[in-house]
């Protein structure tokens, strides 16, 4: 195994990844690196060996880790990447900080980033991924993100030049979120905290968020979010073309397409990656069959499968 450069922060070897994943699956990295801070992870990537893969991690919102682990140094970001903080009209976030954290406290300053509030995850998987709902998306509101790159350089990027669009960013392999900056109207902390009760109340209803899932699991056809409006449109919705492809409520091992969202895929219990993954995959196959349509995964799936026994 290759030598680790010195760091501050925790380095552990062979560490599994399943517990830290909202699905609960996946097989371990060949090393998960706590960095204490921006400094200590720059230090980091600039001395290890650039043969080495890295994989930045969030909180596993939206992941699938294969059974067999991953080849690579996994990053997550912890406390000393959760700040936030409000001058005037703009939010700064460290990466770590939990998408819903972020949408409360600019509520309570009278900042409106209101979409945050029921996105599951962290700060840094939603800008890498123009993380929206209900109409609005990171892309609105999103001034600029701090980053290190894969040879520890520390670098501010404009909004502009990550070319956010649905469900996608340019951002460089390797490259790993540290902090973004948002900007948000203004509004009564009061109503703001009114519309994200809503917004929770509404998602409770229709979404499974009492199970193991890692929130949508394809991507809408049409390209773009629910808005939550009334006049919303469900043709291309993914759960909507997965329900006419009869495969809300499949099965398979441990894994099923909800019966009360079918575009969340949840671990019932003793799910593996592979049968997650193939029950996903089965319900593209299918989709493809009924309505021609491909659906693309929203849920990152990395790593390798288990090796045959």
């Amino acid at each position: 195994m290759t030598a680790m450069p010195p760091v501050r922060g925790q380095l552990t070897p062979d560490r599994p990844l399943a517990d830290l994943t909202w699905l609960r699956v996946g097989g371990p990295a060949d090393w998960l690196f706590q960095p204490a801070d921006e400094a200590d992870l720059a230090a980091f990537l600039a001395t290890l060996d650039p043969h080495v893969a890295v994989f930045p991690m969030g909180v596993g919102s939206n992941l699938i880790v294969r059974d067999g682990g991953i080849r690579a140094v996994v990053i997550r970001l912890g406390r000393g990447f959760n700040s936030i903080s409000v001058a005037g009209q703009r939010v700064t976030a460290g990466a770590a900080a939990l998408d819903a954290h972020v949408a409360r406290r600019a509520a309570e300053a009278g900042v409106d980033l209101t979409f945050l509030r029921t996105i599951p995850g962290a700060i840094g998987g939603a800008v890498r991924m123009n993380a929206g709902c209900y109409g609005s998306y990171v892309a609105d509101h999103l001034v600029s993100a701090t980053a290190v790159t894969r040879d520890g350089r520390q670098v501010t990027l404009d909004a502009g030049e990550l070319k956010l669009r649905y469900r996608q960013s340019d951002l460089p392999d390797g490259w790993v979120i540290t902090s973004a900056t948002f900007e948000g109207a203004a509004g009564d902390p009061d109503a703001l905290a009114v519309r994200m009760a809503e917004q929770i109340a509404r998602r409770d209803e229709s979404q499974p968020t009492k199970e193991r899932s890692a929130g949508s699991t394809f991507r809408n056809p049409a390209g773009f979010s629910s808005t939550g409006r009334a006049d919303d449109t469900h043709e291309l919705k993914a759960w909507k073309v997965i329900d006419d492809a009869g495969m809300r409520g499949a099965r398979r091992g441990g894994a099923q397409m909800s019966e009360k969202h079918s575009n969340f895929l949840i671990n019932t219990g003793g799910a593996t990656a592979a049968d997650l993954e193939g029950l996903g995959e089965e319900v593209r196959k299918r989709v493809f069959q009924q309505s021609g349509l491909t659906l693309e995964w929203e849920i990152m799936r990395v790593g390798e499968p288990a090796a045959d026994k």
